[in-house]
């Protein structure tokens, strides 16, 4: 594998900087300054045509001028100038840009034609570059910084890539005033050679980033995405925002499973397939990113709430056990340990609610180090831990009664140790979550954000911070993805391809699908075609009456509720009237399809759809006449391996359908997940079809057959 472009990206020795002047109300100039400013100790050689010092060093009218070949070259300039200032630095041997200018593919043609030059010099001189359209990098390690806000001093370990340069610079004093810090963060830009992905794998490498965080507007190159968080995400946690779904890519195919696939819906599925957990604002990125940045990992799903108020308590638990976890009372002997400590009123069970109790010690310390040493548990979140914040409450309505006390005298009296407090999830290698209503006002909430304690605004989104920690957990567990190997091109299904894409197709009839489907090995009806009455009499009689009958024609690829199907037909001559309906209400004598009548309570979809960047995606879930109301499906890009068909099944709300229900047994999952499995791969070898839907998908008994396919051009 070749080296990752970010490791001498975030490296660099030596930084050109094309754009930078002496004009702080310059980009350029800020972005500058950052790297002077922050603590880098690497050579800086600015770029500019006019000056000849800039921010006190020697500045050289040209790349072509400068003394030594730098690393890496940021160029800030105007448009036009960015495709010529490349070419230079690529002629002289550096290796690394980013490019900050804005003006290129996302303004139209125009901007697509000066964005596809840049690729053309990167190509023809192997230099690697960033951007256009982005904000630059951040490495803490080394104190890089070229962005335009001031540097968090100390290292962090999260990393971000970001396709939006906003969450890597403007947020930078918002995280800090969270206690948040970077390891590394890239904004992508445009992505015109170094894209997401990258960054991705390079995070993943990274011994410094501990946990990863994407801002995801889209994703080109889906299969090398999924791959890349695969090899990652059972060893390291990745958090996504995508919100791209909304619009951005929607569309409405000819069968039920394109009219089902909203970008949002196939993001859901590629982030799972992938091992991410998705987040669902920038906040919770940030948050929960720094949870699993800082905390240890969850061995289990058992959760300690231990809070001064019911009703936070009470919020934690609900929230937790609405995300899967548990909060399970605790032993009598744990309880006994506990209630010398509160108040007799005071619960001691799990919550353990302290009521209205001033020695904050025995809130953040005695209580949570007791509940972590007894085993009982596997995390805690911690609501009401405060001190200067609400002793400065107080103080106007006290100091009268205590002779007028100064406020910082109040405050110095008010004070407690809560060093060990900091402390308890590395002694013990649990994840403490805090929940607090007061920010960095309170010394408590500051002690705990600067000692990597992470400090949520309320108890709710506490309790959802550790939830995802048993998401990642989950993700650790879950079976090896082995890649499935293609079956070869089957030549009977080539063969009903390539004839009605001559004879001008634009989908095979169910007779024609079904019959691709059976080449690989997919479970379906047996049925035969019938021109006469007296045809479809014969077939039902070799098929075996109850039977089913049906139009079969390419044109018409949706038969449900138009009087085109007649179902569990017993007698021939119900068959005879069936038959005659059938073409009445088609206006034309057109084929009729006479089916074996599957029986079963429960039915499926599953198709697939084509999707920009992804390729083929396989769609699972509820089916029959309400499959697009309800919409209760899932989504993997193919090829599927034997784990993600198996994930894929249980991601829909109505999984319970799959185990024993009301008398029925359960559903073979190894023959359902082999049809998804199947589906993907027929997509992968016949690049003509557009969509498969398979509706209903029957179980009979225990086995899944198809008992209606469409498969379109």
């Amino acid at each position: 594998m070749p080296e990752n472009p970010l490791h001498l990206l975030l490296h660099p020795r030596s930084i050109a900087v094309a754009g930078a002047g002496n004009n702080p109300a310059k980009m350029g100039t800020l972005q500058a300054l950052s790297l002077l400013k922050d603590g880098w100790q690497g050579k800086f050689y600015p770029i500019h045509p006019k000056e000849k010092t800039v921010l006190g060093h020697k500045a050289y009218a040209s790349p072509l001028d400068l003394p030594e070949v730098p690393d890496l070259a940021m160029l800030v300039v105007p448009t036009s100038q960015v495709a010529p200032l490349l070419e230079d630095f690529a002629r002289i041997g550096t290796k690394r840009a980013i490019v900050v200018s804005a003006g290129f593919r996302e303004t139209g043609e125009e901007g697509r034609k000066l964005e596809e030059r840049l690729r053309e010099i990167a190509k023809t001189y192997g230099i690697r570059f960033l951007g256009p359209n982005c904000i630059g990098i951040l490495n803490t390690a080394i104190s890089l910084n070229v962005t335009i806000s001031e540097l968090e001093k100390r290292p962090g370990r999260l990393g971000m890539a970001s396709q939006s340069g906003t969450y890597v610079t403007q947020t930078l004093s918002y995280l800090r005033e969270r206690g948040i810090r970077f390891s590394k963060a890239v904004s992508c830009g445009n992505e015109a050679d170094i894209d997401i992905t990258d960054v991705l794998e390079y995070l993943g490498e990274d011994e410094q980033t501990k946990a990863i965080i994407l801002y995801i507007e889209g994703i080109r190159d889906g299969r090398r995405f999924i791959e890349t968080a695969q090899r990652i995400t059972p060893r390291k946690p990745v958090l996504a925002q995508y919100v791209g779904g909304s619009v951005a890519g929607a569309r409405a195919g000819l069968s039920h499973t394109g009219a089902l696939a909203g970008p949002d819906f196939l993001y859901d599925g590629i982030f799972r397939q992938a091992g991410i957990i998705r987040c669902r604002s920038i906040e919770e990125l940030y948050s929960h990113g720094w949870v699993h940045a800082t905390q240890p990992p969850l061995r289990g799903n058992r959760l300690a709430v231990v809070t001064n108020s019911g009703g936070p308590g009470t919020a934690i638990s609900h929230n937790a056990d609405q995300g899967g976890m548990t909060v399970p009372r605790f032993s009598d002997a744990l309880q006994a340990g506990i209630r010398p400590l509160i108040m007799p009123h005071a619960a001691s069970a799990n919550p353990v609610d302290l009521t209205f109790h001033l020695d904050m010690r025995v809130l953040v310390t005695t209580i949570p180090q007791l509940i972590m040493e007894s085993g009982e548990v596997d995390g805690l979140v911690l609501h009401g831990a405060m001190n200067s914040g609400l002793m400065k409450m107080f103080h106007s309505h006290v100091s009268e009664l205590m002779g007028n006390i100064p406020l910082e005298t109040f405050l110095e009296q008010a004070a407690i140790d809560m060093s060990d407090a900091v402390t308890l999830p590395r002694k013990y290698n649990l994840p403490l979550i805090v929940s607090s209503f007061f920010g960095r006002e309170d010394n408590s909430t500051s002690l705990y954000m600067d000692h990597e304690v992470p400090v949520f605004d309320s108890p709710e989104k506490a309790a959802w911070g550790m939830v995802t920690l048993l998401r990642h957990k989950e993700i650790r567990e879950r079976k090896p993805i082995v890649k499935p190997v293609l079956p070869a091109e089957n030549p009977e299904a080539a063969r009903i391809i390539r004839t009605a894409l001559a004879a001008g197709q634009k989908a095979l009839d169910e007779r024609q699908a079904k019959q691709v489907l059976a080449a690989y090995g997919v479970p379906v009806t047996r049925e035969e075609i019938a021109t006469t009455e007296d045809e479809a009499v014969k077939n039902a009689r070799r098929i075996g009456f109850p039977v089913a009958v049906k139009s079969c024609a390419w044109e018409i690829m949706h038969k449900s509720g138009k009087g085109l199907i007649a179902l569990n037909i017993r007698t021939e001559a119900a068959l005879r009237t069936a038959f005659q309906a059938i073409r009445e209400v088609a206006g034309q004598e057109i084929p009729i399809l006479v089916q074996q009548m599957i029986s079963g309570s429960r039915e499926f979809v599953a198709g697939m759809t084509r999707f920009p960047g992804f390729g083929p995606c396989v769609l699972f879930g509820l089916g029959g006449v309400f499959t697009e109301a309800l919409k209760d499906t899932s989504f993997r890009s193919a090829p599927l391996s034997r784990t993600e068909a198996e994930e894929m099944l249980f991601d829909i709300r109505a999984k319970e359908l799959l185990g024993e229900f009301r008398d029925l047994p359960a559903v073979d999952c190894t023959a359902l997940a082999g049809i998804l499995q199947a589906v993907g791969a027929i997509a992968l070898i016949h690049s003509d079809i557009a969509e498969i839907d398979l509706n209903p998908l029957i179980i009979a008994g225990s086995k899944p057959i198809v008992a209606d396919a469409l498969i379109v051009f």
